[in-house]
């Protein structure tokens, strides 16, 4: 939906539950009692009792006063999935949202309509506060979104408007947010699960494409691929190894390269080739376990308080007989938090192994005799692919130097809130690493397609390999004379976080990688 325009969809078993949420939240503002959320202040002024006639006003002020956000502003698809998991965290039926707030939401998607959200201001508790109210701040008619008015050449051109304006050109009212809507907008992990999802699909598209180029050099580096034998990761049953390896075998099948050196001198690769199962598998069962994440949270209700018959809840809950209304913290970040800086650190090390094979195609100390120094004829008037590996030393620098933003904690809010998450940092981070390692890999791959220049030309590659090879030649022509390689690498890169590198492959092969 973020990226490729999805239709939304809200069920009508989604809206009952709405509906039957809204009720109560009426009630118990009915019953008067004092109820977080619904009629008190918020944080440190949760002891601040507010009277019926200013609980308008209260959500009002609590959208305007938490966009204060800083930093650039979300991009397109960020602010798509920002949209999208707020609505769906609320459709659960626990957030007492009126109806006319989803179908805003709803017709915000739909019809292009795009607050402009500052990036930074989330502590990940209580949850993204304020770049969701830079979103929320729309809905009331304020702030500004950009609004899609046609294409230009497929791509959706824009205008900036106003909120009033904006909601006017999607044929919607900018509404007057009732008891516990304000909160119900604002609180929740939406910006930061809408970042790991995007993270989690292009970490995903990375380590396939790791896959891919990693099967290249150790056909052009003459490699064996006995290292990848399914009976190796039979005894060492780590899911991730076992797809690694059963993908750099089926990319090589029929490689009249791996073959041609059956029985050379060499006992073992070095680490980089030999154990890129084991480390491309790890980093695997890293973005699992972040994708098992995010697909709970995605699927979750995250603001707070939330609203419960009052049959399913503590007796000592607020609310009425009825309804019951529990503060409690699932707008904490750190069951993201946490996995995201996994995956940074996972995403780290599989841009380091690629830029080790790198080095083992270029360094005139370690290549293999058939390959010239830099992948160039004339090296020393020519340089090569020399600063191609700089640019990937650079980057899995970036990526190590990186912080674990989990691990810190600054308290807020008078210290009422006093441990917070920085997941949304943590997913920021992550998005970044992942991006610096699509380009590692990128070039891993543009060096491999050198190398295998190289080979002996009566000697095929292995058929996923072959076409690894061709998909890299179709947009980036072997090196003969030296020039600028900027342009080539974010070809290559392009390849890579598209996923068009993987089609062209797994049509090749005519079945899919793991």
């Amino acid at each position: 939906m973020a990226r490729e325009d999805a239709p939304v969809v809200v069920p009508e078993s989604a809206r009952e539950q709405v509906r039957t949420a809204r009720e109560r939240v009426e009630e118990v503002v009915e019953s008067g009692e004092a109820v977080y959320g619904v009629n008190t202040g918020f944080g440190e002024l949760v002891d601040e009792r507010i009277p019926r006639e200013d609980i308008e006003q209260l959500q009002l002020n609590l959208v305007r006063s938490h966009a204060s956000g800083a930093g650039r502003e979300l991009d397109r698809e960020e602010v798509r999935a920002l949209l999208l998991g707020r609505l769906n965290a609320l459709v659960k039926g626990y957030s007492g949202v009126r109806e006319v707030v989803v179908d805003h939401l709803v017709t915000m998607l739909e019809e292009g309509v795009h607050p402009v959200v500052k990036s930074r201001g989330s502590l990940g508790a209580s949850g993204d506060l304020a770049p969701l109210a830079h979103l929320a701040l729309v809905l009331v008619g304020e702030g500004e979104a950009d609004v899609e008015i046609g294409t230009d050449d497929g791509e959706p051109r824009t205008e900036r408007l106003p909120g009033d304006e904006a909601l006017a050109a999607a044929d919607l009212e900018p509404l007057t947010l009732r008891a516990k809507e304000g909160i119900a907008l604002i609180n929740g992990t939406q910006l930061t699960v809408g970042l790991a999802s995007l993270a989690v699909v292009d970490a995903e598209r990375a380590v396939r494409a790791a896959d891919v180029a990693g099967a290249l050099t150790t056909e052009v580096t003459m490699g064996t691929t006995a290292s990848a034998d399914d009976s190796i990761a039979r005894v060492r049953p780590h899911q991730g190894h076992a797809e690694s390896a059963r993908n750099v075998k089926c990319l090589t099948e029929d490689s009249e390269i791996v073959e041609s050196h059956r029985n050379c001198d060499r006992v073992q690769d070095a680490y980089s080739i030999r154990c890129l199962p084991q480390v491309h598998g790890a980093v695997r069962d890293a973005i699992r376990h972040l994708r098992e994440a995010v697909e709970v949270e995605l699927n979750s209700a995250t603001d707070n308080p939330l609203i419960f018959d009052a049959a399913d809840a503590d007796e000592r809950a607020s609310g009425t007989e009825n309804a019951a209304v529990l503060s409690g913290g699932n707008f904490h970040g750190d069951p993201l938090a946490l996995p995201l800086d996994y995956l940074t650190n996972a995403v780290t090390e599989l841009a380091a192994i690629c830029e080790r094979r790198v080095d083992r195609m270029l360094n005139p100390n370690v290549q293999e005799p058939h390959l010239p120094p830099f992948l160039t004829e004339g090296s020393g008037l020519r340089s090569g692919y020399m600063i191609a590996q700089y640019t990937a030393a650079a980057l899995v620098n970036e990526n190590r130097a990186t912080g674990r933003p989990s691990m810190d904690n600054t308290p807020v809010s008078g210290n009422q809130e006093d441990h917070v998450s920085m997941s949304a940092q943590s997913a920021f981070d992550a998005r970044a690493a992942v991006k610096n390692a699509i380009t590692v890999v990128g070039i891993e791959l543009l060096c491999g397609a050198q190398a295998a220049e190289f080979v002996r030309e009566d000697l095929d590659h292995g058929v996923g390999t072959g076409a690894a090879y061709e998909a890299v030649r179709e947009v980036v022509p072997p090196l003969v004379e030296d020039r600028p390689l900027h342009e080539d690498i974010e070809r290559a890169d392009a390849l890579v976080a598209s996923g068009l590198l993987a089609k062209r492959v797994e049509a090749a092969l005519g079945e899919s990688l793991d």
